[in-house]
Parts: C-alpha cells; sequence; structure tokens
C-alpha cells in the first residue's frame, strides 16, 4: 500500500503481525478515488482476544472491497481455505502480487507464477516488487481498469482515514519492533497521550504498554539506554512524517493482560475498524 499511495502509511518490518489494524490509503486524481484498505494478516489460532479482532478486521475489509489483492511471496503457501473459497465464489477481481521478486530467481517465479495460477485460476497473478518499484504500475492499471464507477468517499485532499496520532503511535511501535526480540515487540501498544503543535514544534507524550513489569526493565534498557535509542529513532521519523520539529516523551507503564482485555482492546482502538 505504501508503494501505490506514495506515503508511508503502513510500517514495515520481518517480523509477523507486524499490521495490527485495518488502515486506508487514499489515491486522488482528476477524475478519480482509489481507497486502499491494508488489513492485518491472517492469525492461525489466535491466542488472545486481540488477535480475533485483528482476523475480523479482515472478514470486514471482504465484505465492502470491490478488488482483492492477495499479497504473497516466494515459496509463501496460503492455506486458509475459508478465505479462499470467498475469494473464489465473491465475484469479486483477485489479484495475486508476489512480492520480493527482486530477492528471487527468474525460474522460481515462472514456478511461483504457475502455482498461484493452479491454485486461484479466476485470479490476475503479477510478480512484483514494492520496494523497487517494479510492476507496481501494471497493478495500478488493472485497479483502475477493474473498479466501479461510483462517487468518492472521501475528501480529495485525503491521504487517509487515520489521524496524526495514530501514525505517531504507529511509528513508535515500528522501532519497537525493530529493537526489541522475542515476545516484547508483541505485548506491546502505543498511546499518544498529548499532542501539542505550536508554529515551530510539536510536542508528544506517549505511553508504551506492557503487560509485565519484567518487559517495562527491557523496554527501559540499563540507564534508559534502551528506550532513547527508541525514542530518537522514533523521533527522526515522526518529523519526517509531520514536516516539523518534534520533541517526544516515552513512558513505561503495565497493563496486565491488556491482549484479552475489552476495556483496553476499545480504548486501544481495536474496535474502530
Amino acid at each position: 500500500m505504501n508503494a501505490m499511495v506514495g506515503e508511508k502509511l503502513s510500517i514495515i518490518t520481518s517480523k509477523a503481525q507486524t499490521t495490527r489494524h485495518r488502515i486506508m490509503g487514499i489515491v486522488n486524481g482528476d477524475d478519480f478515488q482509489i481507497v486502499y484498505s491494508d488489513t492485518p494478516g491472517i492469525i492461525r489460532n489466535p491466542s488472545y482476544k486481540m488477535h480475533e479482532l485483528m482476523n475480523s478486521f479482515i472478514d470486514t475489509a471482504l465484505v465492502d472491497a470491490d478488488i482483492m489483492l492477495l499479497m504473497v511471496e516466494p515459496g509463501q503457501r496460503f492455506e486458509e481455505k475459508e478465505i479462499i473459497e470467498k475469494f473464489n465464489f465473491s465475484g469479486i477481481p483477485v489479484l495475486i502480487l508476489i512480492n520480493k521478486i527482486d530477492l528471487s530467481d527468474q525460474e522460481k517465479v515462472v514456478a511461483e507464477i504457475e502455482y498461484w495460477q493452479q491454485f486461484m485460476p479466476k485470479a490476475e497473478v503479477i510478480p512484483i516488487s514494492a520496494l523497487n518499484k517494479f510492476n507496481v504500475e501494471k497493478v495500478f492499471d488493472l485497479i483502475m481498469h477493474y473498479l466501479p464507477e461510483n462517487e468518492a468517499y472521501f475528501d480529495k485532499e485525503e491521504l487517509t482515514d487515520r489521524s496524526e496520532r495514530f501514525f505517531v503511535s504507529e511509528i513508535i511501535r515500528e522501532k519497537i519492533l525493530l529493537n526489541y526480540q522475542k515476545e516484547i515487540p508483541y505485548s506491546v501498544e502505543i498511546t499518544v497521550e498529548s499532542f501539542k503543535e505550536t508554529e515551530r514544534l510539536i510536542k508528544i507524550s506517549a505511553n508504551i504498554i506492557v503487560d509485565r513489569e519484567t518487559q517495562k526493565a527491557i523496554i527501559l534498557g540499563h540507564q534508559g539506554r534502551s528506550i532513547k535509542k527508541t525514542g530518537t529513532q522514533a523521533r527522526l521519523d515522526i518529523e519526517e512524517f509531520l514536516g516539523k520539529k518534534v520533541y517526544i516523551e516515552l513512558t513505561v507503564k503495565v497493563d496486565k493482560e491488556w491482549r484479552n482485555s475489552d476495556k483496553s482492546l476499545k480504548r486501544f482502538g481495536y474496535d474502530q475498524n
């Protein structure tokens, strides 16, 4: 979606379950508007109520989409038969995008295309490299071809349905995904408590929520070095995203079992998709 919209709206890491919310990216032209909806990946055997809500975002997207884009990588197999059946019988155009072909060779890519053509014969299979923008224009042209004609849903000036606060929290969470290992990134949620903008500076106060005291100590690191590194990295990306100097203050708090708490999940926005 970042490649198609031309802005970094969805955080990207090599870890699974990076995307937690349904995020819309809006592309406007003189005579068209495309609304991309980036969903979390499907979580098999959900361990927490949060995972169940993340899976529900996918079901919602399946209901209101005009075109489905299934993003896979070479060697990756999609085993969710229920979702495949919905694709096959929905009557909605499906584009299977084999991403990261820049990391593969031609023989493997051809084999991948043949596999997906047999597995989902009604879909169009396109090898792409989102990073290098290879075949991204072809995907755009196919989307324009298949999209039904309707009135625009959003104002032409809008880029996304999400707030600046949301993207600040996502940037902070991205740095935690990159800087911490094992269970830590998956136990973390971010809340932006204060967002005060002046002419020259944006002052941000955010909480890093964990579910155990031991995780709090790991996030902070020895003499606060780990959280300082995370804050510096996040500040630089937030300044680039917002186009203004940023001062950021991070606090770590414990909310035990937040991933299974209806109240906490609602507070963190998991009921808004």
